[in-house]
């Protein structure tokens, strides 16, 4: 199993996100800003969401690795670290989703 870590992939996007190149698809995503990085976003949620409906498991897996970097660059432009929201996670452990969910008022 391969030691490749969402960490690895931030630092990744932050040095391809510097790097000005006009062959990097971070670069030039990055570049586009928010918005178009959101939007890429949410085209790879839906995508994800359409294979795992469908139950093709190798577009689930695809999906989920367009999903996930996407996100990683969202955080990026937004400024938040993947450790705050690892730490988010960690502290939601603590309790029941149910209960967490009505703490917020959801």
């Amino acid at each position: 199993m391969s030691e490749f870590t969402l960490a690895a992939l931030e630092r990744i996007i932050a040095e391809r996100a510097q790097s000005g190149d006009a062959q990097s698809w971070t670069a030039k995503l990055v570049a586009g800003g928010q918005e178009k990085a959101a939007k890429k976003l949410g085209e790879e949620a839906v995508e994800t969401v359409i294979a795992a409906l469908k139950g093709d498991r190798d577009a689930v897996v695809s999906e989920s690795a367009d999903l996930l970097y996407h996100w990683l660059v969202v955080l990026k432009l937004a400024g938040v670290p993947l450790s705050a929201v690892l730490s988010e996670l960690e502290s939601r452990t603590a309790q029941s989703g149910i209960a967490e969910k009505a703490a917020r008022g959801g």
